[in-house]
């Protein structure tokens, strides 16, 4: 089975369980910043503990790991009335941007 974005957007925002707090990005908002910590960690283990070796299962955990990111950015931008679409495509366009300007290195957001 595939999914295109607005498929996996609509279908990730039936399974949405939030507690009650002041306003709905939130929750999303402090699980995408949890769930990319377990990703860091997951690959930082495989550097400190198996010298940057990944191996097939390590994949398989990582997955499921960018799984629950991917989750979580679908709920932030459906929270914001965001496709994930129009997030793609602006990132897209900045990046290209940067890359037409020779712009890919350093750092800011306005570069």
């Amino acid at each position: 089975m595939t999914f295109t974005f607005s498929e996996y957007q609509s279908w990730a925002k039936t399974i949405a369980i939030y507690p009650v707090i002041s306003h709905p990005v939130i929750y999303p908002t402090l699980g995408l910043s949890d769930e990319a910590g377990e990703v860091s960690g997951k690959i930082k283990k495989i550097f400190r503990d198996k010298g940057g070796v990944f191996a097939p299962e390590d994949i398989v955990e990582i997955k499921k790991e960018l799984g629950d990111v991917l989750w979580y950015l679908s709920q932030i931008a459906t929270e914001l009335d965001i496709s994930l679409e129009e997030v793609a495509l602006a990132n897209q366009t900045k990046l290209d941007s940067r890359k037409n300007r020779g712009a890919l290195q350093g750092s800011g957001d306005n570069r």
